[in-house]
């Protein structure tokens, strides 16, 4: 049976109407402004409302799944049905970082400081097997997600006082803080039919339940670990809105499932899948001149953007004593010889990673802290790490091999820290040799070879730095439980950080089930910043407020980064089609296939 889920107390399911005065219903809102697409626009900027419809496209995963419920903790489902098989009230344009449209919802209405928002579901609006998504569903849906579902979802339900029933068809958000971005977040779940898991434990469903799908895309045929197979729904209620118009505009998407990537990348080249995305610049430069690029069957395309770089590296979990003083983590990042490693892995190609906002106005610099970054950190001096207010930079090697200067530098961190060096082996002040261990998911091809020349770095030190590699599915489980000393991270930003920068850095959250937090950073000033960010008024509050907490985060060394993909790069066959505008996202959720076509 479902568990703890019953519409509460909270939640009115009788139709209660209001009588006083409220904003006009609108079709779109946004954070700061006004909206770009005019109401009667005609299809998103990035979209081609002529495209062609039909066809199939066979792309490729590496790993398996065993659920096709992605929006719950336990289990593993393709990812992609987060995003192409539940449809939520607004949806998003990524040509504008803080705009909704209205999607399910025909309207949306908000109060005078924003403190509550309505929606009014389109008459039209349906599930695939026909039945109309009610109030009932979007309810049941919020409620369901934020106690048991996922944890990205269960920050807006915290904020939420009531939830009720206003109308036939509209439905009202109360919320108990003062954040404006509540207001958007609320448009931002995805809607389930709540008939469907009637008598269902919704928190472990696996392959057992077929989900009923409210987006574009059914799902027709699986099988786990082999492949699954999308179908568009030729009855999709929304396939007549501006906001579809020019989108998914493929009948079918097959995913096939692959051991590696290594194999994944074979498959393409021999035909058996139609796209390839690769991050490596030097592979890129090097290995795509194969006979189907030559002959012109394969096409390279290089898809720019203007989103920040995120992180991505190697994190070190904070909750482990090896990992707890800043120093032993910053002799981490000294000895990692990013220059060497880059020129083995990429030719040199790549760029490091500087900060989690970098390439971005969000970023931070890496001088000291002026202006309202300075006023934002500077009560808090006593408790920030060194680097956060004077600047924090990554440091650089000579490019040798040996890298003595970077690795002389982290001996004397780790003589700092109450390390010693005896007999070759570095030993705590309790004489405890210094090991731990790198955890990998199998086909990680990329980052086995980096922890492998980061380990001869790691023996220069008297550390002896173990790697387990395990399978998809047990890589997953451990990462959930936390069971990890080091292990890979990467955490995608947008041009619109808000409420879901609470999942990634927010105390409340380093120690919760499923965390994204994976470093287990607790910071009373992140979490002022965290709090500030949700109440930013201007786009140049949020600028300062992100460059702050990019300090806090760079200065605090839980990760070391590695380098960024910069443009993406999508090798395809010659019969895939994309529009000639780029949305400022690039190539991210939204972009491909969702605006791709097939042009035989």
């Amino acid at each position: 049976m479902l568990k703890a889920v019953g519409l509460s107390a909270s939640i009115t399911a009788s139709v209660m109407f209001t009588t006083q005065a409220q904003a006009d219903p609108q079709y779109a809102i946004s954070m700061y402004g006004t909206p770009d697409l005019p109401p009667d626009f005609v299809s998103l900027p990035y979209a081609n409302p002529n495209a062609i419809k039909g066809g199939t496209i066979k792309m490729g995963e590496v790993g398996t799944y065993d659920s096709l419920n992605p929006h719950i903790i336990k289990g593993s489902a393709p990812w992609q049905l987060r995003f192409l098989a539940n449809e939520t009230l607004m949806g998003r344009s990524w040509d504008e970082p803080f705009t909704l449209y209205g999607l399910i919802a025909e309207t949306i209405e908000v109060g005078e400081n924003r403190e509550w928002v309505e929606f009014v579901l389109r008459k039209e609006a349906r599930f695939a097997d026909g039945s109309p998504i009610t109030v009932e569903d979007v309810l049941w849906s919020y409620e369901t997600l934020g106690t048991i579902g996922n944890g990205r979802y269960r920050g807006l339900w915290s904020k939420i006082e009531k939830a009720e029933q206003t109308g036939d068809r509209s439905v009202r958000f109360t919320f108990n803080d003062d954040n404006p971005e509540l207001a958007l977040l609320a448009g931002m779940r995805p809607i389930l039919k709540k008939s469907q898991w009637d008598g269902k434990d919704f928190t472990v469903s696996g392959v057992d339940v077929v989900p009923i799908t409210s987006a574009p895309y059914q799902i027709a045929e699986f099988e786990a670990g082999k492949f699954l197979t999308l179908r568009r729904n030729p009855d999709y209620w929304g396939k007549d809105l501006a906001f579809r118009r020019g989108t998914d505009n493929v009948d079918e998407i097959k995913f096939e499932y692959f051991g590696d990537g290594v194999v994944m990348f074979e498959a393409f080249k021999s035909g058996e899948i139609d796209m390839f995305r690769e991050g490596n610049a030097e592979k890129w430069a090097t290995q795509f001149d194969f006979p189907r690029v030559q002959s012109g069957d394969v096409v390279l395309s290089e898809i720019p953007h203007q989103r920040p770089t995120g992180m991505r590296g190697l994190v070190m979990n904070a909750r482990k004593p090896v990992f707890q003083d800043w120093r032993v983590r910053q002799a981490m990042i000294q000895a990692f010889n990013f220059e060497y490693i880059n020129e083995t892995q990429n030719a040199g190609r790549q760029n490091r990673i500087t900060s989690y906002f970098s390439n971005s106005s969000l970023g931070m610099s890496h001088d000291p802290a002026i202006g309202k970054v300075q006023a934002l950190l500077s009560p808090f001096a006593d408790q920030l790490l060194p680097g956060t207010l004077e600047g924090y930079s990554l440091p650089q090697s000579d490019g040798t091999q040996r890298n003595r200067t970077n690795i002389r530098e982290a001996k004397n961190l780790l003589t700092e820290a109450g390390f010693t060096v005896t007999e070759g082996v570095l030993t705590d002040p309790n004489g405890n040799p210094f090991t731990f261990e790198i955890l990998l998911r199998q086909g990680a091809v990329e980052y086995l070879s980096i922890v492998e020349l980061y380990l001869q770095d790691l023996k220069r030190l008297g550390i002896s730095a173990n790697v387990t590699l395990i399978d998809n599915a047990q890589y997953n489980e451990r990462v959930r439980n936390l069971d990890f000393d080091m292990t890979p991270f990467a955490r995608s930003l947008s041009l619109s950080p808000g409420n879901e920068q609470v999942l990634y850095w927010g105390s409340d959250m380093a120690d919760a089930e499923g965390t994204r937090n994976l470093m287990g950073l607790k910071s009373k000033v992140m979490d002022h910043l965290l709090d500030q960010i949700m109440k930013s008024a201007t786009q140049d509050d949020l600028k300062s407020v992100t460059k702050a907490m990019d300090r806090v985060l760079m200065a605090g060394r839980y990760v070391i980064p590695i380098y960024h993909d910069g443009l993406s790069r999508i090798a395809h066959n010659k019969a895939l089609k994309k529009p000639e505008n780029v949305p400022i996202y690039g190539d991210r959720i939204g972009y491909f296939p969702d605006v791709w076509w097939i042009e035989e």
